[in-house]
């Protein structure tokens, strides 16, 4: 167990007051570590501030403590299908009554893992099947996983009745995808929902949105600025703080380094997006997530560059961490966990 802390003498957070939303005064940044033998995780769904539970990779579905000391990792599931396949996780939703888990790869597997027993909902046989991200909606009954690329449109599964049944969309139905746009599974925040609106960020040879108003039964897509054209490059995560105002971040995963076209914000839903702190910091990011009930003016993104914040929309940015992590997801405004190679992280805002 590590702990990491970044403190913030005299940091006052000034920026332009929006929609009545106070500056507030950090002192601290705190981020304690937890090691997590053997897995690599990529995806969290939170509980509170002491629990959280990870998909991994090895079939690991884990429901971690830090309410005791040491810290405790509760219950492990180890997830095998037919007797020889792990599958390796990189997507984790819940319901509210229930915990979903998707793996990568040929066979797509997605398990329903409800008191701490798995059940397997969708299976998918295709070569090219790989599915990269999972989320439910505000009602929780309505879900939608996506995957790169099997024909010439994303794979997409919906579903309507809490994850009791699972469909994919036929391509008729949804927007040509360019060959070599995919998705990235890196950290499950590639899909975004608010209300019955869905937004998917790609990337690839082309980095777009798709969007739905409709819980996924019909799509729109839109360009974007960000670095595209090749195979790392596009969008790695998404995130919008109202159905208006969202950001968008990545970069080139073989070139982490660089920093220009890589992180964008919308004010009209997701139609147009506008380059933002390009050519500054940070650098490539694999999930960029806004602090809670901060009106979208705080926003943290990590990757295996680090960890960033912004005080002011995501115009400008301040490292306070170089310690690698692929994702972050908040429980309120002043908590966060995060997730890494053999790790799991808490964050703490005081």
């Amino acid at each position: 167990m590590k702990r990491i802390i970044i403190f913030i003498f005299g940091f006052l957070i000034f920026v332009s007051c929006k929609d009545n939303y106070q500056p507030r005064e950090i002192n601290a940044i705190t981020i304690k570590e937890f090691k997590i033998d053997s897995v690599s995780i990529r995806a969290i769904q939170v509980i509170n501030k002491n629990e959280v539970i990870y998909a991994g990779s090895n079939g690991d579905i884990g429901f971690f403590s830090d309410s005791k000391e040491p810290a405790l990792e509760t219950m492990v599931l180890k997830i095998q299908y037919q007797d020889s396949i792990r599958p390796n996780f990189r997507s984790i939703a819940s319901n509210g009554k229930a915990v979903f888990a998707l793996s990568i790869a040929n066979p797509a597997l997605l398990y329903q893992i409800s008191d701490r027993k798995a059940t397997l909902k969708y299976t998918e046989n295709h070569e090219k099947v790989f599915y990269d991200a999972l989320q439910f909606f505000d009602d929780n009954l309505h879900g939608i996983a996506v995957g790169d690329p099997t024909e010439n449109c994303a794979s997409i599964l919906l579903t309507s009745d809490g994850g009791d049944s699972w469909h994919k969309i036929p391509c008729a139905n949804l927007p040509e995808f360019k060959e070599g746009e995919a998705f990235f599974a890196a950290s499950n925040t590639n899909i975004k929902t608010i209300g019955s609106t869905v937004w998917i960020a790609s990337g690839g040879k082309k980095a777009r949105i798709l969007k739905s108003d409709d819980f996924g039964n019909t799509w729109q897509i839109f360009e974007t600025p960000i670095i595209q054209g090749n195979g790392p490059q596009g969008i790695y995560s998404i995130d919008f703080t109202d159905k208006n105002n969202g950001i968008i971040m990545g970069g080139d995963y073989s070139n982490p380094s660089e920093n220009k076209a890589n992180k964008a914000i919308t004010k009209d839903s997701g139609r147009t997006w506008t380059l933002v702190a390009n050519g500054q910091e940070p650098n490539y990011k694999s999930c960029v997530q806004y602090v809670p009930n901060t009106n979208g003016l705080e926003i943290f993104a990590v990757g295996k560059t680090g960890v960033s914040f912004s005080n002011n929309g995501g115009l400008s940015w301040t490292e306070v961490s170089k310690d690698a992590y692929y994702a972050i997801q908040f429980v309120d405004r002043n908590t966060a966990w995060l997730s890494g190679n053999t790790k799991l992280g808490k964050l703490v805002l005081k």
